[in-house]
């Protein structure tokens, strides 16, 4: 990446990063040195000391010098994911483009796609056609003038960014309909090796950490990574985003349209909300207000994160509308300005090596009616595991539900493609022909205890048992704890993959749960939650192809209005 990496390197000088302890950044005073501010703990984004003068809930009085400049800071936390997106629409309508692309060209950063495994090839439908899916990053990065300029302490500057957004753009392989998975920023999930192409220095591989940090571990190719591992989705390219085009792109479409059902001020007695003040109904909102809504969870709903997520669907489908509709956005100057800042905010993987392919992917994103673009929400539930609270982890059935409609290009909207898929074809058999199953090496882990139930005693040997009884008479039971919610076959190299298959073959286990893996050496088949008990490797489930109520999917063409948390209406 060279010169043009948007990663920062450092870390702050004599104390821990305060996004390593769970700190607001924006709680630092100005000079960076936190003799202003104070250290606390931060769930949210929205922290701010109540205005000088206030009273009540403090939403009322005049706002002292260090309220404005805690409210600047704040600014920064605008929504990246929504720049993301905006870019690619942006990109997609702006013809005027072409007349630049040397110099859009040269603007533009590209890094590697992925620093994890090899992704498979897509799989065609009926008709020859293949999916294309895209990983939309925000990063927080402050390594550059223009980011540091919106905000945050000095001391941050320069040191690792987050990807605090991740959201899965999938188009399916007709180019009917998209469907999105935003992943909660305080996801917990395991977070492959990765190598840092330009330092060369190994991440190792991490069990149980948040999404957000894959980013400073290599770079963006280790966040595409990680979303492999969790969800086995090919991943074609990624875009990523700092903050720094937001604001020049934030009035461009003269304003969103935002439904609330009552009217909501976001402040508490303490000082907390993002200052977001509406009467009941629909309004436009740009500028000041526009960040406040992205920022606002205090408030909404339930007044979490999760809520907060909500409220940017509804903005970014409205935001949508407004782009296909608003004719404002014909002016060749205005489009020009918007496409340059939104270039410049991006880094790439490197299969877009020109601003034209960035271009043809904006162009095929366009084509798609507002109706048929479905947007989501990873299915959560909040870590039950101590020291976790507020975090949460993918919910069992439901996210996997979601990623495997993905996987297999179903809609999530429940309508018809225009050309129907082909059912899933098996896995292809290993050409390396397995070697006797006396001669293959294989440790069986009890995995039995992702469920959140204690791990089922004796699965390891009683398994390993039978293995030995169908010829495998050097399986063995491996005490490590290795908790895995679908029982699974990892091979540690491609000579191991047909003994692999042949121990899945023996004992029902589909060809699918066989995959490579660096956390084994040899062969090691974990025995899952699914399989708790028996000696007969359970039947899969009649399939069922609907979006789970838990992903809260939105299409779209509705306009919906957010529900107001009590307390925060006036």
């Amino acid at each position: 990446m060279g010169q043009n990496s948007v990663r920062g390197k450092g870390t702050r000088e004599g104390v821990p990063h305060a996004r390593e302890v769970g700190w607001d950044e924006g709680l630092y005073d100005e000079e960076g040195d936190g003799s202003k501010g104070r250290a606390r703990l931060a769930l949210d984004d929205e922290r701010e000391a109540p205005a000088a003068g206030a009273a009540g809930r403090g939403g009322h009085g005049r706002r002292g010098p260090a309220a404005r400049r805690r409210q600047k800071r704040g600014k920064r936390r605008i929504l990246r994911w929504v720049a993301s997106v905006l870019s690619l629409l942006i990109l997609a309508t702006a013809g005027a483009g072409y007349l630049y692309y040397e110099h859009l060209n040269s603007k533009l950063k590209k890094d590697d796609l992925t620093l994890g495994n090899d992704m498979p090839d897509h799989k065609a439908n009926a008709a020859g056609q293949t999916p294309l899916n895209i990983l939309l990053i925000g990063s927080d990065a402050r390594d550059n003038a223009a980011n540091q300029k919106l905000g945050g302490a000095k001391k941050t500057f320069g040191s690792t960014p987050l990807a605090d957004v991740q959201m899965l753009v999938h188009m399916s392989a007709d180019r009917s309909n998209i469907s999105v998975i935003s992943m909660p920023r305080d996801t917990m999930l395991k977070i492959p090796e990765c190598t840092d192409p330009d330092s060369k220095k190994t991440y190792p591989a991490s069990r149980f950490a948040p999404t957000n940090e894959s980013l400073g571990r290599g770079g963006p190719g280790c966040t595409v990574a990680t979303w492999y591992e969790l969800t086995g989705i090919t991943i074609d390219h990624f875009m990523m985003i700092d903050f720094a085009g937001v604001v020049s792109m934030a009035d461009a479409i003269g304003g969103v349209p935002v439904c609330v059902l009552q009217n909501v001020h976001s402040r508490n007695r303490t000082g907390q909300g993002s200052g977001l003040k509406l009467p009941a109904g629909t309004h436009p909102v740009k500028g000041e207000q526009a960040l406040q809504w992205l920022r606002t969870r205090y408030g909404f709903e339930d007044g979490t994160d999760l809520a907060r997520t909500h409220a940017q669907h509804m903005y970014m489908n409205s935001m949508v509308r407004e782009l296909r509709e608003n004719t404002k956005l014909t002016d060749p100057n205005k489009l020009r300005k918007l496409a340059e800042a939104a270039i410049g905010a991006l880094t790439v993987d490197n299969g877009i090596d020109s601003v034209k392919k960035l271009y043809d992917l904006g162009g095929q994103l366009k084509s798609v009616p507002t109706g048929r673009i479905t947007m989501t929400t990873m299915p959560n539930v909040y870590s039950q595991r101590p020291g976790y609270a507020g975090k949460v982890e993918p919910k069992e059935g439901d996210a996997e539900q979601l990623f495997r409609m993905v996987r297999e290009d179903i809609p999530l909207d429940g309508k018809a493609s225009k050309a129907p898929p082909k059912k899933p074809s098996a896995p292809a058999v290993s050409k390396d022909p397995a070697a006797a199953p006396a001669e293959i090496s294989v440790s069986v882990q009890n995995g039995t205890g992702a469920d959140g139930r204690i791990p089922q005693k004796g699965r390891a040997t009683e398994i390993a048992g039978v293995l030995s009884g169908k010829g495998f008479t050097r399986a063995v039971a491996d005490a490590t704890p290795n908790a895995q919610a679908k029982t699974v076959v990892r091979y540690s190299n491609a000579e191991l993959e047909g003994d692999a298959q042949a121990i899945a073959k023996s004992l029902g286990i589909p060809l699918t749960s066989v995959k490579k893996s660096t956390d084994v050496t040899g062969i090691a088949l974990i025995v899952g939650a699914d399989w708790r008990q028996g000696t007969a490797f359970p039947k899969a489930p009649a399939v069922d192809n609907k979006t789970p109520e838990s992903a809260r999917a939105l299409n779209g063409n509705t306009k919906a209005c957010m529900k107001i948390q009590p307390g925060f209406t006036w």
